[in-house]
């Protein structure tokens, strides 16, 4: 019983855990130059992040940034320019990694440092858990209950995601292999072609110079 009850613990640990996956990142922007951040994502994920541009030097106003997410096929999926904070929210119909790239806008003060806070968050994290509680008339247990049930729903996929991946490299790895086995067998036969061909002509010439 008590090994049956460490092990729902784990789960449901695991599961919050995944409830609340979101990465906070600190980005240090340069006058000039650009910073990106990015992240593995299957499809049909919602991805929502929120970022803001905070001063190093606390000059007022604060600077500005451009901002701009692509895809992994390189479809932009949003751009601003002349801001200093902004909300980005898009579902993934591409499996890949997802880009978020940051620049100064070109009015930040000379010698002046930009960090720039982003909170990434990614499928059952991303969702408006309040939103939803207030439509369907959810709350306490049951609201906790529907949150790990999207949790589970999401490792799942999460795992055939990785499965999938798997796969993928492994038919890749096994084409790399084929080549190269391939490729090292008519390396050899050249190798013995040219081999007999120069000892061909070397017992033609040493007969034809009467060496033997």
């Amino acid at each position: 019983m008590g090994a049956g009850a460490n092990v729902l613990g784990g789960l449901l640990l695991t599961l919050l855990c995944f409830l609340r996956r979101g990465d906070a990142i600190w980005l240090s922007l340069p006058a000039t130059g650009t910073k990106c951040v990015s992240e593995e994502i299957h499809n049909n994920v919602v991805v929502l992040a929120d970022y803001v541009v905070i001063s190093d030097d606390h000059v007022h106003p604060t600077p500005s940034i451009s901002a701009k997410v692509t895809s992994p096929y390189g479809n932009t999926l949003y751009h601003k320019e002349n801001v200093t904070h902004g909300q980005f929210a898009f579902t993934t119909s591409e499996a890949g990694s997802y880009l978020a790239c940051f620049w100064a806008d070109g009015h930040t003060p000379a010698g002046g440092d930009l960090s720039i806070n982003v909170e990434w968050r990614t499928g059952i994290a991303a969702k408006d858990w309040e939103s939803i509680a207030r439509k369907e008339k959810l709350e306490g247990v049951e609201l906790e209950l529907r949150k790990l049930e999207g949790a589970v729903e999401a490792i799942h996929e999460n795992l055939l995601y990785l499965k999938s991946r798997e796969a993928e490299m492994r038919i890749v790895s096994e084409t790399t292999n084929a080549r190269v086995a391939w490729l090292s067998i008519m390396s050899l036969g050249v190798c013995i072609l040219v081999s007999a061909a120069q000892i061909l002509y070397l017992k033609r010439y040493f007969q034809k110079k009467k060496l033997i």
